[in-house]
């Protein structure tokens, strides 16, 4: 593996994006197992080496997130398809992710900060995806609560600048409890929160890349602090 300078990273190389081509066009074990060598190489390898030099800076953001460059049981996601339950049963991901969970997240569900490369998107930033009903509950709650400080946060000008604003899936309909005439009503449908940057394939390849994720990570931290705090978890 390549041992990231501080907190530097030379940006992914182009052979990531040409073995998950590839892969895309040969999505069976025979093929995968002949080529696992240049996985390690041209896909592992660089993305714990993103994930180490990500340690410094994530720590200046927040001490609460936890930054595992291990290829197992890390920070880097599977690349094996959980198949079980789907028709489709292609037996890998044809994408790269990553996610920086809260201390707390083997008892929370709390918001993480995420990174995802594929040849058809490449995007990052943070939030929190379908959590479970007790946890939304709190979410919806704190937006009820405190519209000010959530719009103030979510409608600032250079966070729906660099995000476009909160988005997620959610219910047509409001959820039952809350008031359909609330001023945020389109948020507290929402089952799914999240702020999301995406990028081209040339920055991701290029050192700049690592410091745009940095700056979206920051750029999502009011967002993720209040989600944290509803959560009733340190940010």
């Amino acid at each position: 593996m390549r041992m990231p300078a501080n907190d530097t990273f030379p940006g992914f190389p182009e052979d990531l994006f040409l073995f998950l081509q590839a892969l895309a066009a040969n999505n069976n074990r025979d093929w995968f197992n002949a080529h696992k060598d240049r996985y390690h190489a041209s896909v592992v390898d660089p993305v714990c080496d993103f994930i180490e030099a990500m340690r410094p800076r994530l720590q200046k953001i927040s001490k609460h997130y936890v930054v595992d460059s291990r290829p197992h049981g890390g920070s880097m996601f599977r690349i094996y398809r959980d198949a079980r339950f789907t028709k489709d049963k292609r037996p890998y991901k044809e994408n790269v992710g990553c996610q920086f969970r809260h201390e707390a997240g083997k008892d929370a569900h709390a918001a993480g900060f995420y990174v995802h490369i594929a040849n058809d998107g490449i995007f990052f930033g943070g939030g929190v995806w379908l959590p479970p009903g007790p946890v939304l509950g709190k979410i919806r709650d704190a937006i009820v609560e405190q519209p000010e400080r959530w719009n103030k946060i979510t409608r600032h000008r250079t966070f729906v600048q660099r995000f476009g604003g909160v988005h997620g899936d959610g219910l047509k309909r409001p959820p039952r409890g809350y008031d359909a005439d609330h001023p945020c009503i389109g948020d507290l449908k929402r089952k799914t929160f999240f702020a999301m940057q995406g990028c081209s394939k040339e920055l991701a390849t290029s050192p700049e890349f690592i410091n745009e994720v940095t700056h979206a990570f920051k750029a999502t931290s009011p967002f993720m602090a209040f989600l944290a705090a509803a959560l009733e978890l340190p940010f």
